[in-house]
C-alpha cells in the first residue's frame, strides 16, 4: 500500500496501489494511525458544502476586476442578483447578420499584424482589449468629441458584458466618409487593412460600428440614445398622426453636401407646392440661443419626415425615423450598422435622389390618400427602433462584431508602448460641462442581466431574400410614381 501523493487529501483518504494495471487505485480511509480528527472532517465538510452551494449558484464567487472610482459602488451592488453567464433566450435582430458580411473579406486570409498596421495611416486611434482592460493609442484628433464618446462607448460595453470580451486590437477612423476603397486593393486581399468606422458603402470595406452619438452629441446638445429615445416616444404622443401637418418636414444643415442644397429647391413656395417644408439649420446660431429650437422630441408634428444624407451617412437618421411619421428616405449611398435590417414600404418610403421634388410630391400625395397605410409605415419604422435598436442591442452588436473580429486575428494582441489604459474615473473625472453630464447619463450602472443575444448564423440565402424583397419594393414604388405623373400630365385623378 502507498500513501497518497496529494498532501491535503492524504490526511483523510489513502489510495491502494496494486502491482497489476488491470485494477485502478481504490480510495479508502487511512489506517487508524492516521485517523482524521473531528476538526479536519468538519473543515472538509464545510469546503464540500461551499462548493455545492457555488455549483447551484446559491452564493456568488468573489469578483476581483471592478475598478475603483465613480459609479462602481452602485455597479457592484447591482451585480449581486445578476448571473453574468446565463445564456440569452433572445435572438438578435436581423441586421446582426451583416456582421458576417462585413468581416467576409478576411475570412480566408485571417488578419495578420502587418495588415492591421496598414490601417494605422487612416486611423484616429488604436484600441486594445486585454484581460478585460481597455487601452488606447491615439494618432490624431477627431472632429469634435467623436473619439471621446466612441471610446467611452467601448468602455461601457466592457461594463455591460464584463469578462466576456476577447483579447483584440483594432484601428478606428472617426471621419464621416469610409476610406478603405476596394479598388485600391483589387487582387491584393492578403494585405487588406481592417478599419472600423461609422459607415461604409458598396465600394468600400470599412467595418460599420455604432457611432458616438449613442452616448451623446455634446456639440449639438443631443442626449444619449437611451434618453432621447424616451423623449421622442413622449413627443410622439403629443400629436396624433391624423392631426399632424400633412406635409413632409426636414430641418438640417444644407451646406454639407450638394444633395441637401438640391433639396431646398423642393420647398413650398407661391409658385410650387411639392408638399414639403424644408428649413436650413444654423447650428452656430442655435448654439448661442441654447438649442431652444432644435429639440428632437418637438419635431414629431408632421405626417412625413425626410431623411437625406449629408457628407456621408447622417446621425439624424435614427432620430427622424423614430418620430412615428412616415419617413421619406432619399436613396442613400452609405449604410450604417442597423439600416440594413429595414425594408422599403415596411419601415420607410423610398425617394428617388435624381428627381427629389417629384418623388417627394408623389409620396406626400400617396400618403394623404392612403392615410392608414402611411400611418402604419411610420409607426412600424418607429417600432423598429424602439424594439431593435435599444441600447441593449447596440451593446450586443458591438460585442458580436468584436468577438467575430477577434477570431480572425492571427497574432497575439499586445499593448503598444504609447498606449494608455482607459479608466472610468479618469475619463469622467477630467470631463466638464455637457461632456461630463452625458457621460454620467450614459454610464452603465450595472452589467447586463443576461448574456448577449444569439447571433444569427451566416446564411447567404437569407440575405439574398432580404435584398430581393427590398428591390421588389423599390420597383413597386417606381411603377406607382411613373403612373402618377403620367396621369397628372393627362389631367386624370389616379387615386381610387
Amino acid at each position: 500500500m502507498k500513501r497518497c501523493v496529494d498532501r491535503f487529501v492524504h490526511q483523510i483518504l489513502c489510495c491502494d496501489s496494486y502491482s497489476s494495471d488491470a485494477q485502478p487505485p481504490r480510495w479508502r480511509c487511512c489506517s487508524l494511525a492516521h485517523k482524521p480528527t473531528f476538526k479536519t472532517l468538519a473543515f472538509v465538510f464545510c469546503v464540500f458544502l461551499v462548493g455545492f452551494y457555488l455549483r447551484l449558484q446559491w452564493i456568488k464567487a468573489p469578483t476581483y476586476w471592478w475598478e475603483k472610482g465613480i459609479g462602481n459602488e452602485d455597479y457592484k451592488s447591482n451585480l449581486s442578483g445578476v448571473n453574468l453567464y446565463r445564456p440569452s433566450d433572445a435572438t438578435c435582430p436581423p441586421y446582426f447578420r451583416w456582421i458576417h458580411e462585413d468581416l467576409r473579406h478576411w475570412r480566408e486570409t485571417g488578419i495578420r499584424r502587418e495588415m492591421l498596421e496598414r490601417a494605422r495611416k487612416t486611423a484616429h486611434f488604436r484600441v486594445v482589449i486585454l484581460d478585460g482592460r481597455v487601452y488606447v493609442e491615439k494618432y490624431m484628433n477627431a472632429f469634435q468629441t467623436r473619439d471621446v464618446f466612441t471610446l467611452w462607448g467601448i468602455l461601457q460595453l466592457v461594463r455591460w458584458h464584463p469578462g466576456k470580451l476577447p483579447d483584440l486590437e483594432l484601428m478606428f477612423n472617426c471621419d464621416d466618409l469610409p476610406v478603405v476603397r476596394s479598388n485600391d486593393f483589387w487582387g491584393q486581399w492578403s494585405v487588406l487593412p481592417p478599419l472600423f468606422g461609422y459607415c461604409s458603402d458598396e465600394s468600400s470595406l470599412d467595418i460599420a460600428f455604432p457611432d458616438w452619438s449613442f452616448w451623446g452629441w455634446v456639440e449639438l446638445n443631443i442626449k444619449p440614445w437611451r434618453k432621447i429615445l424616451e423623449d421622442i416616444r413622449e413627443g410622439n404622443k403629443r400629436t396624433k398622426w391624423e392631426d399632424r401637418v400633412p406635409f413632409a418636414y426636414w430641418k438640417g444643415n444644407p451646406e454639407v453636401h450638394r444633395s441637401r442644397k438640391d433639396l431646398l429647391k423642393c420647398n413650398l413656395t407661391q409658385h410650387h407646392n411639392w408638399g414639403t417644408l424644408v428649413y436650413a439649420q444654423d447650428w452656430s446660431k442655435e448654439s448661442r440661443q441654447g438649442f431652444k429650437q432644435s429639440k428632437l422630441e418637438d419635431q414629431c408634428t408632421h405626417r412625413y419626415k425626410i431623411y437625406i444624407e449629408g457628407r456621408a451617412w447622417s446621425v439624424s437618421e435614427k432620430y427622424i425615423i423614430s418620430c412615428d411619421s412616415m419617413t421619406l428616405y432619399v436613396k442613400p449611398k452609405y449604410f450604417d450598422f442597423f439600416i440594413r435590417g429595414m425594408v422599403p414600404l415596411e419601415h420607410f418610403w423610398p425617394i428617388n435622389d435624381q428627381s427629389k421634388c417629384h418623388s417627394l410630391k408623389f409620396a406626400v400625395e400617396w400618403g394623404n390618400n392612403h392615410t392608414n397605410q402611411a400611418q402604419a409605415i411610420g409607426e412600424e419604422g418607429s417600432k423598429y427602433f424602439q424594439e431593435n435598436l435599444k441600447m441593449e442591442f447596440v451593446y450586443d452588436y458591438m460585442f458580436h462584431l468584436l468577438n467575430e473580429y477577434s477570431k480572425l486575428l492571427t497574432f497575439r494582441p499586445t499593448v503598444p508602448a504609447g498606449a494608455v489604459e482607459l479608466k472610468l474615473e479618469t475619463m469622467i473625472g477630467s470631463a466638464v460641462g455637457l461632456t461630463k453630464k452625458f457621460m454620467e447619463d450614459s454610464m452603465e450602472k450595472s452589467p447586463s442581466k443576461s448574456g448577449p443575444c444569439d447571433l444569427p448564423p451566416h446564411d447567404p440565402t437569407v440575405q439574398r431574400e432580404f435584398q430581393n424583397k427590398t428591390l421588389n419594393a423599390l420597383k413597386q414604388v417606381d411603377i406607382w410614381e411613373k403612373e402618377y405623373w403620367k396621369a397628372q400630365r393627362k389631367g386624370k385623378w389616379i387615386w381610387d
